[in-house]
């Protein structure tokens, strides 16, 4: 089986929820899972694509395990969206030139 890539991890709304509630700080799975309609293994299965795609790293701490956010991989996001950001300024910009001649008629 393929390790998961950025994208493929970003693609499921529970690790994207995850990372955004690991942007606050470092979280122990029993707590991220409290978030959550799912069971504490569920969501151990999405940290586990989260931090084979490298999204997350994982420390010990006594009994638990408490899951840090790791952004860097997320530049390669970054760089993949930037050309969509070059094309829509462009759009938006050719629409505002469209608004303005409409508004002088």
């Amino acid at each position: 089986m393929l390790e998961p890539d950025v994208f493929s991890a970003l693609a499921n709304p529970v690790r994207r929820e995850i990372l955004m509630q690991l942007r606050k700080g470092p979280r122990a799975v029993n707590d991220l899972a409290s978030g959550f309609d799912l069971g504490r293994p569920a969501v151990s299965e999405h940290l586990q694509v989260l931090r084979k795609a490298r999204l997350v790293r994982e420390e010990p701490r006594g009994r638990e395990r408490y899951y840090h956010l790791d952004p860097r991989p997320l530049s390669e996001v970054d760089d993949w969206l930037k050309a969509f950001t070059h094309y829509w300024k462009q759009r938006l910009a050719a629409l505002g030139d469209v608004l303005d001649e409409e508004a002088r008629k």
